[in-house]
């Protein structure tokens, strides 16, 4: 017979001998931990199904404000709570909400609140929330004026509006007299009305840039401006800036301001005669900057009456290649 026909018997091990062994009793301290994991999930449940009752309550309050208790619904609005970004304050939303004295929180109707504060154009966006008990709060984002316009209607007394970087006019409420006083005034403007007010100007971007720059870079030339002209901004991209001096710089719109302010700055610097003092420099063309030059007025020891503010006589043009007559160093950075 072959080896591998060969069938032996299967053995047997101890293993398989029956045995009768009772399990290993759980400790004291795995009892414990089974108790409070059972606890974990059985808390973990309960604040889910409250947060669930909860946010069904709310859901249904809103959708059928009669659900709400009594007690809630009958809640007076005891307190403004006001969170801008602007110069706005608690007394300016009072007096333009006009709450009568027995609006309740819940009573009050929030989106016609908010078309009361969007009215005043001053206020950018707008949101209110109820916090109960009885408190209302409202945060607002506020324009920031970049310049003032003046605008008339008929034989009305002029209105004195600021203008934001948007272009928006409105009635400015909160701020500084001085720093109204500061900014510059816009011409060559048409105020359009609007059943809400009066529509934005357009490019008030730019312009807004060039202030900016002019206030961040220079801040001593940026005080000597009074009016900036629009009238050469969409036909030619040009900004006129008049100075209180009675000097026209004129800025290009395709070119860094910061780049052209600074030439300003050094032409200022280099014309230091006292008798052909700067009329205009135009900045819009690059390198090349053409300027001229007017004649002093006579000292006087009185001002004629009918003398206008600006005595200066203009003068011829001059252009100035790549400012040849000024420090290698100062033209190396423009």
């Amino acid at each position: 017979m072959s080896k591998d026909s060969l069938i032996l018997p299967d053995t047997r091990s101890w293993r398989d001998i029956p045995q009768q062994v009772k399990p290993r009793a759980m400790s004291r301290e795995g009892k414990r931990r089974l108790l409070m994991k059972a606890v974990r999930v059985m808390a973990g449940v309960m604040a889910i199904a409250t947060v669930a009752w909860g946010a069904w309550q709310v859901t249904e309050v809103l959708h059928d404000p009669s659900a709400m208790p009594d007690a809630a619904k009958s809640d007076r609005v005891k307190s403004l709570a006001l969170v801008t970004d602007g110069v706005l304050d608690k007394e300016w939303l009072a007096r333009t909400l006009a709450l009568p004295a027995d609006a309740t929180l819940m009573g009050t109707d929030l989106m016609a609140l908010r078309a009361k504060l969007l009215s005043f154009h001053q206020v950018r966006s707008a949101t209110l929330v109820r916090n109960f008990p009885d408190t209302l709060t409202v945060r607002i984002s506020e324009r920031s004026p970049v310049a003032r316009v003046m605008a008339q209607e008929g034989s009305d007394k002029p209105l004195v509006l600021l203008v934001g970087r948007d272009g928006v006019p409105f009635e400015g409420a909160g701020f500084d007299p001085a720093m109204v006083e500061s900014l510059p005034w816009l011409a060559s403007v048409r105020l359009e009305r609007t059943a809400s007010g009066f529509a934005p100007i357009p490019g008030m971007s730019a312009v807004a840039d060039l202030l900016a720059s002019a206030k961040l870079e220079a801040e001593g030339l940026y005080r000597t401006w009074q009016v900036v002209d629009l009238g050469h901004l969409a036909p030619d991209g040009q900004l006129e800036v008049h100075t209180k001096a009675g000097m026209k710089v004129v800025f290009g719109t395709s070119e860094d301001y910061l780049r052209q302010i600074a030439r300003l700055d050094l032409l200022i610097d280099a014309s230091n005669d006292p008798t052909r003092p700067l009329t205009l420099v135009d900045l819009s063309l690059g390198s090349q900057v053409p300027v001229a030059y007017g004649k002093a007025a006579p000292m006087l020891t009185e001002r004629p009456a009918a003398m206008p503010e600006k005595s200066v006589a203009p003068g011829p043009t001059i252009t100035f290649p790549a400012f040849s007559n000024l420090q290698p160093e100062a033209r190396r950075g423009l």
